[in-house]
């Protein structure tokens, strides 16, 4: 993994803005801290920063290849992994491509040479990538099919300006850092508008899409997204070949040239990972996988079970590393360290978004990662399982299923997602989030595929799968691309492959909860892999702090921020509600859900004060 940012000004000699370039590039030193590259002709400019994970000798980036008399045809900035490259790499050869390194960046480079745009669909991986074509003139930016790799872009009078995060175009003294209303609704709704990148004129690259910038404008279009398809296997395939399906992507994701590991949390998920990746090194001859796994200091209250979480972690994990034989690592962190306002600003600048919901997470993965990272470059993650085999309680609940709204915001679990209780009326109001999140979920269910013929549960079950692919997993994979990679880790999800994410999207639903349990496909396809115990564990997420230490931590931040009145938040918030709150919680413990409020309003009033954001209301 890496980072890039470049510069396309058509009516520019980018040479002559080499600093500002540089300093595009610098911000993203995190995410590439084994060595820099800037690469200049004429309009275009492009900064690479690198993460070696294949090929550590070469690989050095931006890259250029193809040479027609002397001169290069293309040059690429790239991040990301392409777990096919070596099979690619021999078709190449075959017709008549050289390489100086043994690198998949140089491998991509010549695809696009050699099959144009449509190079696109002979990937496999986790990528984002910018390829200038020498010969066409052209700027073409990539994204991977399930957008596990972030790409922004802001279009400009005369070009283009990009990177792998938001910080690296706003280094660019052409993008400023103004926040609409449209913004501010996505920050504060657990919805990822696909392509929305918050920041007023900037955007994503779409998962699966292609743009391309000339002098005569852009055009896009998209190499993938989900498709309905007849699913025509029988029970026992569809398990066999979900099983084949892992095997592979995972015998494909445990290559690295550097240390590997494996999350692991004692859920079925990590557990499928971690046991398939143990498997795989084994059968190779190579050394056991090593597994890490996170849980909170004690400091005097016991784990209690909620309506979220009703079991701990640990067991679990002990019962699988027991039966594996894993090299474990435990990773304890110590709960009140989560609202330390140091690693909360590091957790904003690596997300450049206040973290917006169950604040907690966002420091603790930040710290659990920056652990990891002592030992290893690379980490298999159990992340998406939920969104692709139906995991989460929302998929199985039918007051969830009959709503007209996204299932996560139902009422089982939507006070888990909402951080709106401290903000005043008016504010609200202005940004009509009703409205908002009506006309997002219509455009979500207006872009689900059908199958004709297909029953109305099928039909509805299709729709609530494609809602969480396309709008909730984007957040979780984002938490997890930042965090980890402002340490220098690189996370792999083998869930995200495309084969599997569009196989299981298709699979009926009474196949796919044929036991009447979450995830029964998945289940049934792995059972030979784990303990009993984990085969049947219940869905249990990651695990939030319950120490009353970090609540009131909570609470004298809020404090702290209404006592200064520069706080740029002041304007946003009901200043009644916050001190009822402030009265109410002390000298007690709330649920979870209820620290939402103030976890994003810290949040948000540090973000505002770190990027000088200006709210365009």
């Amino acid at each position: 993994m890496c980072g890039i940012a470049g510069w396309l000004s058509w009516e520019r000699n980018l040479i002559e803005s080499q600093s500002v370039l540089q300093k595009m590039t610098d911000t993203m030193a995190k995410r590439g801290p084994d060595a820099e590259g800037l690469w200049f002709d004429g309009p275009i400019g492009l900064g690479h920063r690198r993460l070696a994970i294949i090929d550590l000798e070469g690989g050095l980036q931006p890259m250029v290849a193809g040479h027609n008399n002397g001169r290069a045809r293309a040059t690429i900035t790239y991040s990301g992994e392409v777990y096919n490259f070596s099979e690619l790499r021999q078709e190449l050869l075959q017709r008549g491509h050289n390489f100086d390194t043994h690198s998949d960046t140089e491998v991509v480079l010549h695809a696009y040479l050699e099959w144009g745009l449509s190079f696109a669909d002979k990937l496999n991986g986790i990528y984002a990538f910018a390829i200038w074509d020498i010969n066409e003139q052209s700027l073409t930016l990539i994204r991977d099919r399930m957008g596990v790799k972030p790409l922004y872009y802001y279009p400009t009078q005369d070009g283009v300006i990009f990177g792998s995060e938001p910080k690296a175009l706003l280094a660019n003294p052409l993008v400023p850092a103004k926040v609409s209303a449209d913004g501010l609704r996505e920050i504060l709704e657990m919805v990822k508008t696909p392509g929305h990148a918050v920041f007023d004129g900037m955007y994503e690259v779409l998962p699966g899409e292609v743009i391309k910038f000339t002098r005569t404008g852009s055009s896009k279009h998209r190499y993938w997204r989900l498709e309905a398809q007849e699913h025509s296997d029988s029970l026992e395939q569809t398990i066999q070949h979900t099983r084949d399906l892992l095997e592979d992507i995972v015998e494909r994701q445990i290559v690295a040239d550097v240390p590997l590991c494996s999350l692991l949390s004692g859920g079925l998920d990590s557990s499928i990972i971690t046991a398939l990746a143990s498997k795989k090194l084994l059968e190779a001859g190579k050394e056991n996988i090593r597994s890490f796994s996170l849980d909170f200091a004690d400091h005097g209250t016991g784990f209690v079970g909620d309506a979220v979480r009703g079991t701990p972690d640990a067991p679990f994990v002990k019962d699988l590393v027991s039966m594996i034989k894993s090299s474990h690592g435990e990773i304890i962190l110590d709960s009140r360290e989560m609202a330390d306002p140091e690693l909360r600003h590091k957790v904003i600048r690596a997300l450049d978004l206040p973290p917006a919901f169950w604040g907690d997470m966002w420091p603790s993965i930040y710290r659990l990662f920056e652990e990891i990272k002592k030992h290893s470059t690379v980490a298999l993650s159990g992340e998406s399982a939920d969104e692709v085999f139906g995991g989460y309680r929302w998929f199985h609940d039918p007051e969830a299923i009959k709503a007209e709204t996204y299932p996560w915001l139902t009422s089982v679990t939507g006070k888990y997602f909402d951080g709106k209780t401290l903000f005043n009326d008016a504010f609200l109001s202005t940004l009509n989030m009703d409205e908002f999140l009506k006309d997002s979920y219509s455009q979500a269910i207006a872009e689900t595929p059908t199958l004709p013929g297909e029953s109305p549960l099928d039909q509805r079950m299709r729709q609530m799968s494609y809602v969480n692919l396309t709008r909730f997993v984007q957040t979780l994979l984002d938490r997890k691309d930042r965090m980890s990679m402002a340490v220098g880790l690189e996370v792999r999800v083998p869930f995200c492959d495309h084969r599997l994410v569009q196989y299981a999207f298709n699979i009926p639903w009474e196949m796919k909860s044929f036991d009447g349990r979450e995830k029964s496909i998945l289940r049934a396809a792995t059972r030979d892999l784990l303990p009993e115990s984990i085969s049947l564990r219940v869905k249990s997420p990651y695990p939030s702090t319950q120490d009353p230490d970090y609540e009131k931590a909570l609470r004298s931040a809020v404090s702290n921020i209404m006592a200064d009145k520069a706080s740029p938040i002041l304007p946003l918030l009901d200043h009644r509600r916050v001190s009822d709150k402030l009265a109410i919680s002390l000298g007690s413990n709330s649920p979870m859900y209820d620290r939402m409020g103030m976890e994003l309003a810290i949040g948000l009033n540090s973000w505002m004060k770190e990027y000088s954001v200006e709210l365009n209301l």
